[in-house]
């Protein structure tokens, strides 16, 4: 019998996974409020929800007979699922208590603090609460919310009291967390776990976008220089602990951590599939079939890693980012492999938020710095028409 898996997210972050399932013929529904979603022409059933709907999603997995429920590159979901699947009685890689741990940045917090595992110092604001009095720049955000809702990176001091506001407008608690800007390059640990045991699949450098996009990434690009060597070693080992000090034992990782002077400090850790392709870039680097490990988690299936050595020298997923205005076409040119996440008529805003971005393409060559040189040529090579403004660009970014 095929079995049916429910997908919560039909977004850009989540085409990777839905073509995977398709691949191996599994039979998918998937929840998006977002009836232009992209993913949704890879579903045999479309659910327009919203993905924290959980009383709607809960009914839908009894009605239709679901066998396990996913929630790749999104946080706040994977709660949802972990909740849904525990009184269903579902298969799932991470249990509820876990997922609050994993979806919630100040439980998280917390717990990488009661385990000794270095993160940036930090404090929460609530409501009547004096704002801390900070020597530098800081990060205010929602701690239970996800991308960039609520964020706002705070260099001058008169700016702290508007952006605590902003993210406790923003959080479902009326709390926000501020912490610390840590000094040095960002980097992302892709891994996964069986039976407690930790893989660190891949080490990029994860590149981000000038403000006012603060946070949103324009490319990851592996082997990463900014952790390699005695540093590289110590950031796996940094990710494995706050992977343990959440109780992660099953299933994949996405773990953001900054190099500071003092080392590896973790800014936040995902229970879930990276929302920026990471999956297909550890396929194509490594020849582990990350989609298909996240699937298996998801169904219950035996749990198998395969034997992982690098393929390739270099490796860069970067994203596009089309002007503002309203498309009406895009230019691909012959044998480039891109991913456009937006149809006709979709009207592109500036870029804010990583769904504002317009695309992707993953490029491997011979080291990194031909990946990074090939990337930037095939990003350059796609033209996004708009019909306003009337003219026609390149995409950009960095």
């Amino acid at each position: 019998m095929t079995p049916r898996l429910l997908v919560l997210g039909a977004g850009p972050a989540q085409l990777g996974l839905l073509e995977a399932a398709r691949a191996r013929g599994l039979w998918v529904a998937v929840v998006d409020r977002d009836p232009a979603a992209p993913g949704f022409h890879l579903a045999d059933r479309r659910c327009i929800l919203s993905t924290e709907d959980e009383p709607a999603i809960e009914r839908l997995v009894g009605a239709l007979g679901i066998d396990g429920i996913i929630s790749p590159g999104t946080d706040w979901p994977v709660g949802v699922a972990a909740r849904i699947a525990e009184r269903a009685a579902l298969p799932h890689p991470i249990s509820p208590q876990t997922a609050v741990l994993a979806t919630n940045k100040l439980r998280q917090r917390e717990r990488l603090a009661e385990a000794g595992v270095p993160q940036p110092r930090s404090w929460v604001v609530g409501n009547g609460d004096e704002p801390p009095a900070v020597d530098g720049p800081v990060v205010v955000k929602a701690p239970d919310r996800q991308g960039q809702k609520g964020l706002t990176l705070v260099v001058d001091p008169a700016a702290l009291v508007p952006a605590i506001e902003t993210a406790r407008a923003a959080a479902r608690s009326g709390l926000a967390l501020i912490e610390e800007l840590v000094d040095g390059p960002e980097v992302t640990v892709v891994g996964f776990s069986i039976d407690g045991v930790f893989t660190a699949l891949t080490v990029t450098d994860r590149i981000t976008a000038e403000l006012p996009a603060f946070g949103v990434a324009l490319a990851h690009v592996w082997p990463s220089s900014a952790a390699d060597g005695q540093v590289g070693g110590q950031t796996r080992v940094v990710a494995e602990a706050a992977v343990a000090a959440l109780g992660i034992e099953n299933g994949p990782t996405y773990t953001q951590l900054r190099i500071s002077p003092d080392g590896p400090q973790v800014i936040e850790v995902a229970a879930r599939l990276g929302g920026g392709h990471d999956a297909e870039l550890v396929e194509a680097v490594l020849g582990v079939d990350l989609n298909g490990l996240a699937l298996d988690a998801a169904l219950g299936n035996e749990l198998v890693m395969t034997h992982h050595k690098p393929r390739v020298g270099g490796a860069v997923t970067r994203f596009l980012v089309a002007p503002p205005g309203i498309l009406e076409r895009v230019e691909v040119p012959e044998g480039l492999e891109a991913r456009i996440y937006r149809e006709p008529g979709y009207v592109f805003a500036p870029l804010r938020r990583g769904n504002d971005r317009a695309g992707a393409v993953l490029v491997t060559a011979e080291s990194r710095a031909e990946a990074i040189a090939q990337a930037d040529a095939a990003a350059a090579a796609v033209v996004f028409h708009l019909a306003a403004p009337a003219l026609s660009y390149g995409s950009q970014g960095a």
